[in-house]
């Protein structure tokens, strides 16, 4: 570290050169947990049903996931907040209602019903945010009322038909793929991105005298990335390359991952809900910083109505029903903790991702929809217990 001796810098080296693998493979067991029951999942279907890994039955299962991953994006920030929001479904219905008549009965281009519909988000979340934060209403409350005003909003305007179809324009937000060629060019840019956020990190520990594992296995990780990139790619293609929706979820969750990361406002939200009194004492504005929350979470909810409008180029009564619940599972079963201050933007992808498999598993298997509902709801309960169970072992240890 800075201000240390260079026998001392030479003494730390030689202790974190010596160092076993072993020690560098250590991981945490809850953040790995979803992985194994993910891949567990994959593996019992494909033993049931021959069809679920081929590449279309893949290709539609990242397509249908792109909601539920959009929408439990912006939740993690909201539950790390330490709130919830119950409303992002009716929304999703909602603003895709607006979105199918300005396109279909007013004739507007995609783009300014685009522009319209992230509007309408934002200043929903606006309002949404601003009674929670600065008239202390409950989250729970606030988001519920808007649950039902929304649904019954959706009703209203449209009277409650269905308004289809879309332009192809508006479409194809929710329904075309890249290229092969785009596909792969993708694909380089995932790896080389990996590559260097590997070896930046190895190289900011070197800096600062931190221990540095050894080059292999940072070359072995960068392997290993590039490997499920490049499979990814290649199954993609197979079928019809790469679905814009997923890809809108990986660019929405690298910059949301940046933000909770690398920014002060995402410190900031992790520090509201790990412990919102010191936050005060240390000076942060927490009605600012929650009614953002708000904004962010009800714009990621419009993008995601875009999405599914787009992709059933319609607009229905049912669009969004459950989607909250989706949403909030999806996020707690990656890690995210329902006490707030905790969680992550790819913990709550792999939620989503194991949602999305069960639905498109027991779907395949022509399995009764009440078992979908049961099976759901018995691994959310499950994660919430891992998730309480960790902390109390945590905290009894310390």
């Amino acid at each position: 570290m800075k201000g240390q001796t260079a026998a001392e810098t030479e003494y730390n080296q030689a202790a974190f050169g010596s160092r076993s693998w072993k020690s560098w493979f250590k991981f945490d067991a809850r953040a790995y947990t979803m992985i194994g029951a993910l891949l567990a999942i994959w593996v019992l279907f494909s033993l049931l049903h021959e069809r679920f890994l081929s590449p279309t039955n893949l290709s539609n299962l990242f397509l249908q996931m792109s909601v539920t991953s959009i929408l439990a994006i912006g939740m993690v920030l909201v539950i790390v907040a330490g709130h919830i929001d119950l409303s992002v479904g009716s929304l999703v219905g909602f603003i895709g209602g607006i979105v199918a008549m300005l396109n279909v009965w007013y004739d507007w281009p995609a783009l300014p019903v685009i522009i319209v519909a992230i509007a309408i988000g934002a200043l929903i979340g606006c309002i949404q945010g601003w009674i929670i934060a600065y008239k202390a209403v409950p989250a729970f409350i606030v988001t519920l009322g808007g649950m039902l005003v929304f649904r019954g909003l959706l009703f209203g305007t449209t009277g409650s038909v269905t308004v289809a179809p879309l332009s192809p324009g508006l479409k194809t937000i929710g329904q075309s793929y890249m290229t092969d060629l785009i596909g792969w060019v993708i694909g380089g840019i995932g790896l080389l991105i990996a590559a260097v956020l590997v070896l930046r990190k190895r190289s900011s520990r070197s800096k600062y005298g931190f221990p540095v594992e050894p080059l292999a296995l940072s070359v072995l990780r960068i392997i290993a990335a590039g490997t499920l990139i490049l499979g990814f790619v290649a199954v993609m293609n197979s079928y019809k390359g790469i679905p814009v929706p997923f890809l809108m979820v990986v660019v929405l969750a690298l910059i949301f991952t940046f933000i909770t990361r690398n920014t002060t406002f995402g410190r900031q939200v992790y520090a509201i809900g790990g412990n919102p009194e010191a936050a005060k004492l240390s000076g942060i504005n927490i009605k600012r910083r929650v009614m953002l929350v708000f904004v962010l979470c009800n714009t990621l909810a419009a993008i995601a109505a875009l999405v599914l409008t787009a992709r059933l180029n319609a607009a229905t009564m049912t669009a969004g029903q459950n989607y909250e619940l989706d949403a909030i599972a999806a996020c707690v079963i990656g890690g995210t903790s329902l006490i707030g201050g905790a969680g992550s933007i790819m913990g709550a992808l792999i939620g989503a991702l194991v949602m999305s498999s069960l639905d498109n598993g027991m779907s395949l298997m022509n399995m009764e929809s009440f078992w979908q509902y049961i099976v759901k709801g018995g691994i959310l309960v499950l994660a919430v217990y891992v998730d309480i169970h960790t902390r109390n072992r945590k905290n009894n240890a310390a």
